[in-house]
């Protein structure tokens, strides 16, 4: 495994639909059903992951786009939540291997910048979508709802 310092993340571009809006980016996966909103520090981020950039360079570009200090630790927050939402070639090796909870919100206490931030939802497929059905994971009231027919204040597996 190379050394976390020398990492040089690079942004997943096939099999995504990309939408940049103002303060933040939009991000639907072909492969995967799912879209996902980047706020702008996660956004800045991703689209700074180029393949020849390591994390220190990304946080000081970002620093620059921001015109505000950007730790790197930020970057490796962002790296983790883009890996495990599949934004990434490859995921990163242990993004913030070393630091405990304490060490994580200190970095992000002492900066004014948002916190990089990936929300994820489950699209529904083609033919979910023409039954009007609920796919796994959305949030449902009743059994009717879902295209499984099994509702625990979400439905539960299944498909259309």
């Amino acid at each position: 495994m190379k050394p976390v310092r020398s990492t040089k993340p690079r942004a997943r571009k096939e099999g995504l639909v990309v939408q940049t809006l103002p303060d933040e980016t939009l991000v639907y996966d072909l492969d995967r059903d799912l879209a996902h909103c980047l706020n702008q520090t996660a956004s800045l981020i991703w689209n700074r992951c180029d393949g020849s950039s390591t994390t220190r360079q990304i946080a000081r570009a970002v620093s620059d786009d921001l015109n505000h200090p950007v730790d790197e630790r930020f970057v490796w927050i962002a790296l983790d939540q883009l890996g495990r939402n599949h934004l990434l070639m490859d995921r990163p090796p242990a993004p913030i291997s070393g630091m405990n909870r304490r060490e994580v919100m200190k970095a992000l206490a002492i900066s004014a910048v948002a916190v990089p931030v990936v929300a994820s939802i489950v699209a529904p497929t083609p033919a979910q979508a023409a039954t009007g059905c609920l796919g796994a994971g959305a949030p449902c009231s009743s059994s009717s709802q879902c295209c499984s027919g099994v509702c625990d204040g979400s439905c539960i597996g299944g498909g259309a």
